[in-house]
């Protein structure tokens, strides 16, 4: 008889029976809601889904009549993708602009406004994640110049931000090297969406006992075609290959209407 539920069969949906572990997520939505149907659940995202897709188009559209690129970095809290985005407009001479999310407090568009950037923060409340149309009136708050760059610091999270397209161009996930190995094993998601995956703070990678390479093999294992790199905002080091990706992901999009 199983421990979990006391029924007499070898599986039962929501857990194991060899370990009495509990997996919600095998049905076709992905996940589960008391009293609610698998099918249910699925006409519920769809139509969430859809109605941010129609923002993010018309996000998308107004980003590329500016060629504008865009990217929506995506982490776990403390991950360090404020102080990368500092590192980052420091290094940068082009036209660029921010929009900050998070649950409470402009304290990130703070930081990012004392470097000279403009800054819009989004605060969500109890919203676990940036949606396009959020990200849309930010958009309406900020003067963006043509050919520039616009970086969204979505909300700390490394679930839900994955299924929500904001118009950006891609997404990069920045993860700290103090996380651990398998992040990318527990929140597939995130990785899997994400063009470029950014290790970051790998100057302190010989004080936690981390395995780089590790990182990478579990990053690829979700990801097979996902671009790394390896950078210290706290240092620098790595930063001449972050800004050589935007430089070029930039003049690929300002490119894009010439070529055709």
């Amino acid at each position: 008889m199983c421990n979990v539920c006391g029924c007499g069969t070898g599986s039962v949906e929501g857990h194991s029976h060899d370990t009495g572990d509990l997996h919600f997520g095998h049905g076709p939505a992905g996940t589960e809601v008391p009293g609610m149907s698998q099918t249910r659940l699925i006409e519920i995202e769809t139509d969430i889904l859809a109605k941010n897709d129609r923002y993010a188009a018309e996000n998308r559209a107004n980003l590329n009549a500016l060629d504008t690129f865009a990217v929506n970095l995506v982490s776990s809290p403390g991950s360090g993708k404020t102080a990368l985005l500092c590192a980052t407009i420091a290094a940068l001479d082009l036209p660029l602009a921010v929009i900050e999310g998070d649950q409470q407090t402009a304290n990130d568009a703070e930081r990012i406004r004392a470097t000279g950037a403009p800054a819009v923060q989004v605060n969500t409340g109890k919203g676990c994640h940036l949606d396009a149309h959020m990200v849309g009136h930010a958009i309406e708050h900020l003067n963006l110049a043509p050919q520039s760059l616009l970086f969204i610091e979505n909300v700390g999270n490394l679930v839900c931000p994955a299924g929500f397209d904001l118009g950006e161009d891609c997404k990069v996930a920045i993860l700290s090297v103090t996380e651990g190995e398998d992040k990318p094993l527990k929140y597939p998601d995130i990785f899997t969406a994400a063009r470029l995956a950014i290790l970051n703070k790998v100057d302190l990678a010989p004080h936690c006992d981390v395995d780089l390479d590790l990182y990478e093999a579990n990053l690829r294992r979700v990801n097979p075609s996902i671009e790394i790199l390896r950078l210290s905002a706290r240092t620098g080091a790595g930063l001449d290959a972050w800004i050589d990706w935007l430089r070029a992901e930039l003049a690929a999009k300002t490119a894009r209407p010439a070529a055709e």
